[in-house]
């Protein structure tokens, strides 16, 4: 073994942060340009499950899960982002026709999640209703604003959860819903991804596509024994309500906003 007071340094062989964070952000940027469906939304973050050097755990079938534990100090920020890739589809414009012209389907996710907390505090993180949440208070997660374009660099939209505070996390239900477009989620192939810091990127793609439905409770957090256990639910809603009363969150939802709220307690 090399004596490192002896050993004489190359410059050239170390990398530092900022030159791997580049080096990844460049990555993202060609991945978007080369792409067949560069132009999708929510397309520069893809992960390709038939990727062999993508270095991610995939999720693939209902009930799959994967558990990580947290370190001596607990976890850092915790990072469930949202990306997808539209199928490139038939132009139908007067000139698309003519020509045979195909374009990326056009549709737009926003991410989601139902809370609840180990007080008994529950509610909804989503932009719809404008519920951004709080990133160092309760619920001690918020949500980034959506790009909307997916052409930038890094996630469309994520939820970034305090990793100290997840022993105050109970269980977290993660939503994926169609803003914008046709309530067709096999021309989008929709996947979030959790990242933990210390672990490898843990994918959830849906496992299986339906139609005329627009929400996807595409994946479940739990705590235990303050670890996080992540397991692929791929059901499949007509709206947040119905979706709730499945999970069992007890929120009200106003038609108008779709803004979750806790419901109030029963009366004794």
């Amino acid at each position: 073994m090399p004596d490192p007071d002896t050993t004489e340094f190359d410059p050239t062989a170390a990398k530092t942060d900022e030159d791997v964070q580049e080096a990844l952000i460049e990555a993202n940027r060609e991945r978007g340009r080369f792409s067949g469906h560069g132009g999708s939304r929510g397309a520069a973050g893809y992960l390709d499950p038939d990727d062999r050097a993508s270095n991610a755990d995939f999720l693939g079938r209902r009930e799959d899960a994967l558990s990580v534990s947290p370190g001596p100090e607990g976890f850092k920020e915790i990072t469930i982002a949202a990306a997808w890739d539209n199928r490139m589809v038939k132009d139908q414009s007067f000139f698309g026709r003519i020509i045979g012209r195909k374009r990326p389907a056009n549709i737009d996710l926003d991410l989601g999640c139902l809370y609840e907390l180990q007080d008994g505090h529950r509610g909804a993180i989503q932009a719809f209703g404008n519920q951004m949440g709080n990133f160092r208070e309760m619920p001690y997660m918020s949500l980034s604003g959506d790009e909307r374009t997916g052409n930038k660099d890094g996630d469309d939209e994520a939820i970034h959860i305090n990793g100290p505070m997840w022993p105050k996390i109970r269980r977290l239900l993660i939503y994926i819903y169609i803003y914008k477009g046709a309530l067709d989620w096999a021309m989008c192939k929709p996947q979030i991804q959790v990242r933990v810091p210390g672990h490898k990127p843990m994918v959830v793609t849906i496992a299986s596509h339906h139609k005329h439905l627009g929400i996807c409770a595409i994946a479940g957090l739990e705590n235990v024994r303050d670890g996080i256990r992540l397991t692929n639910y791929t059901e499949y809603f007509a709206g947040h309500a119905e979706m709730d009363r499945a999970f069992g969150y007890g929120l009200e939802w106003d038609e108008g906003s779709k803004a979750g709220h806790e419901a109030p307690p029963a009366a004794e």
